[in-house]
């Protein structure tokens, strides 16, 4: 097997794997819908769970290090004729439709509405779409069950998740302070919170690991902490440099348009010289060398048939 046929493979168990931690195994397939439509059906349940759900926001009026377990999701009180009450309490809560801030993408040629509540902004970096990053959170159906969380902060790379954490945490910030205690555990100060309400199809849609049914809502409570850039193909590109159209989306960019997209491809612009060859000056930046003085960097130029591999010879 190959090395570009390894890398392949690696792309479509990647785009396969859309859970946090969930494999593959888990997945029960039925034939989807039109997303198109399940998305207009998807806005109007979230619009209508966030119109009957309010939050503690009293609670995050004074600054700290909020947890999830801090934010406390409720539904309004329903009378004997099955009508919503008011607000209880409006002085400590909040209908999360007055919090929320609504934002819109484009993935798979639909446009999807998706709303987040920013309980922090966190004061660090904010990852990019392809990075690695630190975080602990839980997943809620709309009905409240818990379907998935971690036990303690974990280290995930964005690339393997469902497409909202793509879209959402770059929004967000990571923590400006780690301590190491004297248990050997870590304190955070002024990172990320908040929470997410995502439809199926930013999901798992027709698709979902065992245990959520096909097309549900779902909802991520979590704390960003860090982030670190990845270098995927190694081939000393970080991955957020491939995203050369700067959309967000790593999975959009292709130069050599072989189906590989650049942030996987060992070889960018298939001039049969892997792109860590392409680095002359073996500085570590593969981006910075340009023979013809074209303005685009030899590895993105397949005109350019010079590398440090051939000068060695």
């Amino acid at each position: 097997m190959t090395f570009r046929n390894t890398i392949v493979i690696l792309l479509l168990s990647v785009l396969c794997f859309t859970s946090c931690k969930d494999d593959e195994s888990d997945f029960v397939s039925i034939p989807p819908r039109d997303r198109t439509e399940q998305q207009a059906a998807d806005k109007d349940s979230l619009l209508d769970y966030l119109s009957t759900h309010y939050y503690n926001s009293s609670t995050f009026e004074t600054p700290g290090n909020y947890t999830y377990d801090d934010i406390e999701i409720s539904e309004l009180p329903i009378d004997v004729n099955g009508n919503y009450e008011d607000l209880p309490n409006p002085d400590i809560n909040t209908l999360l439709i007055d919090a929320i801030e609504t934002f819109t993408a484009e993935y798979r040629d639909v446009e999807y509405e998706y709303y987040t509540l920013k309980l922090n902004q966190g004061g660090g970096d904010t990852p990019y779409s392809s990075d690695t990053v630190n975080i602990n959170y839980i997943g809620l159906l709309t009905d409240g069950e818990d379907f998935d969380s971690t036990a303690n902060s974990e280290d995930l790379d964005l690339i393997t998740l469902i497409e909202a954490w793509r879209l959402v945490l770059p929004n967000f910030g990571t923590t400006t302070e780690i301590v190491e205690n004297e248990d050997g555990t870590y304190s955070y100060d002024n990172y990320g919170l908040g929470v997410m309400f995502v439809p199926s199809g930013l999901a798992y849609f027709n698709a979902p690991p065992f245990g959520i049914s096909s097309y549900s809502n779902l909802i991520f409570k979590f704390e960003l902490y860090t982030t670190e850039a990845n270098d995927h193909d190694g081939d000393l590109i970080m991955s957020y440099i491939e995203d050369l159209n700067n959309d967000g989306n790593v999975f959009d960019d292709d130069t050599d348009n072989n189906d590989l997209p650049d942030f996987l491809d060992i070889d960018d612009d298939g001039d049969g010289i892997l792109t860590k060859y392409e680095d002359l000056d073996n500085d570590g930046d593969p981006t910075n060398d340009d023979t013809d003085e074209d303005g685009i960097p030899n590895y993105l130029d397949s005109g350019t048939a010079i590398s440090n591999q051939e000068e060695d010879n």
